[in-house]
């Protein structure tokens, strides 16, 4: 399965990663440093829960950190992958409700942790266009900008899930 598109011409992340709102973080594998080279994004034990939508062996996080895997394209999902994503955002609001700390990551932090970052927003009560604003303003311009993904969240992964069923059916 081909996880990450190739053919977006956009920056990289100056960071590895960045706070979203108290506890909910969003980042990746990789970032940019200031001289422009590209770095690997490990993490250790910074977080409490690392949910992980892409995964590359030696980024961590400690084995002693709840990490939950759960690969998706960085395109059309399936209507078992958008459920996939709700249950995740859910899982990360619980966790932020209860203090702990997340980290939402997939290649470079941007399309694939944004969709799971901003459910998780609207989980915790923002609408889908204050989610995806406070993303962009806290990680970067550029995140989520998978056209697909921000319909998805405009129209409720629930909807979403409806409509990607029937896309399957003959």
């Amino acid at each position: 399965m081909k996880t990450r598109q190739n053919d977006r011409d956009v920056p990289g992340p100056e960071t590895p990663w960045n706070e979203i709102r108290s506890g909910l973080w969003m980042g990746g594998h990789i970032w940019t440093d200031g001289t422009g080279a590209l770095q690997t994004a490990v993490v250790d034990s910074e977080f409490d829960l690392v949910i992980s939508l892409f995964t590359s062996p030696g980024h961590g996080p400690h084995p002693a950190v709840e990490h939950l895997v759960t690969e998706i394209p960085d395109g059309p999902l399936t209507p078992g992958q958008i459920h996939a994503v709700r249950e995740l955002a859910r899982t990360a609001a619980h966790a932020v409700r209860n203090g702990r700390t997340v980290l939402v990551r997939c290649h470079s932090g941007y399309n694939r942790s944004g969709l799971v970052t901003a459910q998780c927003l609207i989980e915790l009560g923002q609408d889908a266009g204050a989610a995806v604003d406070l993303i962009r303003r806290r990680r970067s311009p550029w995140a989520l900008n998978n056209g697909t993904f921000q319909q998805y969240l405009t129209t409720g992964l629930d909807v979403a899930q409806l409509l990607a069923g029937l896309d399957t059916q003959t």
